[in-house]
């Protein structure tokens, strides 16, 4: 019943409401307007319904008519961080960094593709059979991936990467167990002591949220450059200057890569350039940035530990078309990286740092010296992990550089005998 009253007071609301000019209204406006219409019909109908339906019933058509449909229960919990469509029929959630199926449901695909049209249209994205796939974002930042038929063989997909509201802190990520005391001063100095960092990790193991982390902790008399593929970063600096890519039109021009922002952002003056995200060529220029007096530079990379993370590396300067014998990048990336960060979400959902390693010159190579690691121990009744934070015996060789910043380290060592 309540379906079918739904359909019908839409058709009313398309009948009645005026809605070219309800975008020059607030979003709690336009909502309620919409309510006002709604409980109106029903009294003018004389439909008896149960308040707790009536509410269901108008909450439903609200969602549909100015928000995402069944999304919008997902969207407003905070506890949930990834909201997962495969087709009409099913829609997962990730809360507390594990998967769950919902109840809810599309109507049909129709719905779904009304849904992803309301999602990339005010960001000038275009996804049809034509283009099938689009990256977007939402009003509150959160990340939006789009895979339509044929390449989905179930149907619209929909992949919703969301952002907190207010940004985790470092005492945030403490009191989560992601890291420990010793790890985290260790890191707040390394940004000080500007360092180029490389965060590297898997899909939700915490990268863009680690880089957010760490950004809180550059002098704000520093100017920050960021370039992304899709904007998510939340940083936390006073001057910074945001740049996102941008895709091919409907005439199949103007697009923007990361390479060509990455090489127009050295003309912007930036004290430190952040990238999102490094997956191909654009690898070569963040390593140029970082080695010609843009010191203590960020980005993230997908890879399953700090080795892999170089070994793409390599694998991506080489996808710039640079006609460098293998030993010369070595020797490039071993000259402009300082430290790797590797993430991992764990089986029991929670995100840690499991490893801070140092790059270091090995003969014509380079090599990893792990100096903080996380070592798993013992799995509890419930599935969650256990395990403790070490440390290495020998201070790291990058202390030096951090120590002409005025900062001394060494006190994380003192005692040191594990």
């Amino acid at each position: 019943m309540l379906d079918q009253l739904a359909s019908h007071y839409k058709k009313r609301l398309l009948q009645t409401v005026e809605f070219a000019g309800m975008p020059s209204l607030g979003r709690d406006e336009i909502r309620s307007t919409i309510r006002d219409f709604i409980e109106q019909f029903i009294q003018e109908e004389k439909v008896i319904l149960p308040r707790a339906d009536q509410e269901q019933l108008i909450n439903r058509i609200l969602d549909d008519s100015v928000g995402l449909g069944p999304l919008e229960l997902f969207l407003h919990d905070d506890e949930i961080s990834e909201i997962m469509v495969n087709g009409p029929n099913e829609i997962y959630i990730e809360r507390n960094g594990l998967l769950q199926k919902t109840e809810a449901r599309f109507r049909d695909e129709a719905h779904v593709r009304h849904i992803i049209d309301r999602i990339v249209a005010p960001v000038g994205r275009r996804v049809d059979e034509s283009s099938p796939m689009a990256d977007a974002r939402l009003i509150d930042g959160s990340r939006v991936h789009v895979v339509l038929p044929p390449i989905s063989l179930n149907g619209p997909i929909l992949t919703i990467r969301k952002f907190r509201k207010q940004p985790l802190t470092m005492e945030d990520l403490l009191e989560k167990d992601s890291l420990d005391d010793r790890m985290a001063e260790f890191l707040k100095l390394a940004v000080r002591g500007k360092l180029n960092i490389l965060i590297s990790g898997g899909t939700g193991s915490g990268k863009t949220t680690l880089l957010n982390v760490l950004s809180s902790f550059i002098p704000d008399r520093e100017r920050i450059v960021t370039i992304e593929d899709s904007a998510e970063l939340q940083l936390q600096g006073k001057h910074v200057i945001g740049l996102e890519t941008r895709s091919l039109n409907v005439e199949g021009r103007g697009e923007i890569s990361i390479r060509e922002l990455l090489r127009n952002s050295l003309r912007m003056r930036p004290d430190r350039i952040i990238v999102g995200e490094v997956r191909g060529g654009e690898a070569f220029d963040m390593l140029q940035a970082m080695n010609t007096g843009h010191k203590g530079s960020l980005t993230t990379i997908h890879a399953n530990s700090s080795s892999d993370a170089l070994l793409r590396l390599e694998s991506m300067v080489l996808f710039a078309g640079v006609n460098l014998p293998i030993a010369a990048i070595r020797q490039y990336v071993r000259s402009s990286l300082d430290l790797i960060i590797q993430t991992e979400r764990l089986f029991d959902g929670k995100r840690r740092v499991v490893s801070v390693s140092e790059v270091r010159k090995a003969g014509d190579g380079i090599v990893v010296q792990e100096i903080f690691s996380w070592q798993q121990q013992a799995v509890k009744e419930e599935g969650e992990l256990c395990g403790e934070f070490r440390i290495s015996r020998q201070p790291p060789a990058c202390l030096g550089q951090i120590m002409q910043h005025g900062e001394v380290p060494e006190r994380l060592w003192e005692g040191q005998k594990c």
